[in-house]
């Protein structure tokens, strides 16, 4: 069977956590979409936007979509990595006549199942084409769940951290050295942790170190190689990628892998992706004054989350200074640089300092010298692939740049 895991016309709305990555790369409860694709038997091939094609082949080690003989099984990079999309994808692998799930909520494919024998009927077709097909399909009863806006990983964040954590429980060779902590070869735990495991367990992949006077409060799950700073407060739903530096108080949010929150300051219900660096006392706010719920920005579109608590979302590569405070539901592109207090979103590749009346133009060389100083240290290869990816997204984010005051680019 070849598994074809596409992106499709709705990828953009989830900038900037898509910018630099494929949409089946989202993580949201430790887990990503193409975790689960890897677990199904198969050949997967990605159909991704062309800037991404080499990251995809390099990164996640699937080949761009060729045309496809097979019987085919067709995934969103859109559907949310729930553990239950495992066993739903399966079914409808295994299932003996072609059907479709559709999204109920904008009508997009989410997933199909083409049989050999429909395959045959096509003559070969290039994947595209089958996605295209797919519509036409009897639809399934199955039913998947997909991300359609960024806010929407937090709130999913914060339903399956549970269920996350115990399908690694019971399928990882942890061991549990304290009650409701589990962990991996090469965890150390620092003294005088206070830990409390009553709404979900910690767990720690290998090499995760610990400083002491730590507070855990379950679930709570770190990636492999990962730096929890002493006195740092993990609480309520946080998931760090491998090779994270996290200290000061995270809450129910997403840390990418190589991102930097080492000091003291407040992170709440927001998602930050990779190679992000947080400057001492950085906060954000993740609850209105009002207590009522967040309405938040994505470009154009002003929508109502329905949620109480709701942080940030920060793009790759993008830092703050010292003491940057962050307000609530603010959306920050990929690759700039903020300063004092930010009120409103922040486009891709600019320097944002309002609160000094200065705004001005990040070059895309001058985020590719910051990026070959950033992998030195965690020695890490800078590829040809790494620099033109900054290159391409300095020329796709033009459009998020034309709503900033032209007198100060």
């Amino acid at each position: 069977m070849q598994i074809i895991v596409f992106e499709d016309d709705r990828v953009d709305q989830l900038r900037p956590i898509t910018q630099a990555r494929p949409a089946y790369a989202i993580t949201c409860a430790s887990f990503q979409l193409v975790d689960w694709l890897r677990r199904i038997p198969g050949t997967m091939i990605g159909l991704v936007r062309p800037y991404l094609r080499t990251i995809q082949r390099l990164d996640y080690g699937i080949e761009h979509a060729s045309d496809c003989i097979d019987d085919v099984l067709i995934v969103n990079a859109r559907v949310a990595p729930t553990v239950a999309v495992e066993s739903t994808l399966t079914q409808l692998a295994g299932a003996k006549k072609s059907s479709v799930v559709i999204d109920p909520q904008d009508d997009s494919v989410l997933a199909a199942r083409i049989t050999e024998a429909d395959m045959s009927k096509l003559g070969g077709s290039d994947p595209q084409s089958l996605v295209d097909h797919a519509r036409g399909l009897p639809q399934s009863e199955l039913r998947l769940e997909a991300f359609h806006w960024p806010h929407e990983v937090i709130a999913r964040q914060m339903s399956e951290m549970p269920s996350a954590m115990d399908w690694r429980l019971e399928h990882g060779d942890y061991t549990e050295t304290r009650d409701g902590v589990f962990v991996r070869e090469g965890v150390k735990l620092g003294d005088y942790a206070v830990i409390d495991t009553s709404d979900g367990p910690i767990v720690f992949d290998e090499n995760v170190q610990v400083g002491p006077f730590c507070y855990l409060s379950g679930p709570v799950y770190a990636g492999a190689g990962t730096r929890v700073i002493e006195h740092a407060a993990l609480k309520d739903g946080v998931s760090l990628g491998h090779t994270v530096k996290i200290g000061g108080e995270v809450e129910a949010s997403v840390i990418e892998p190589y991102t930097n929150k080492q000091h003291h300051g407040f992170l709440g219900h927001s998602y930050l992706g990779s190679w992000i660096n947080l400057g001492a006392g950085t906060c954000n706010s993740d609850l209105k004054n009002t207590y009522g719920t967040i309405n938040i920005q994505y470009g154009e579109t002003k929508m109502a989350t329905e949620m109480q608590f709701l942080g940030c979302f920060i793009g790759d590569y993008s830092k703050t200074a010292i003491n940057t405070s962050i307000f609530t539901g603010k959306v920050i592109g990929v690759c700039s640089m903020m300063y004092g207090f930010v009120t409103s979103n922040v486009p891709s590749y600019v320097n944002y300092a309002r609160l000094f009346g200065q705004e001005a133009l990040l070059p895309a060389e001058v985020m590719i010298n910051t990026q070959q100083r950033m992998f030195a240290r965690r020695k890490v290869e800078q590829r040809e692939c790494d620099r033109q990816l900054i290159r391409d997204m300095y020329d796709l984010s033009v459009d998020e740049r034309e709503s900033v005051d032209q007198d100060l680019l």
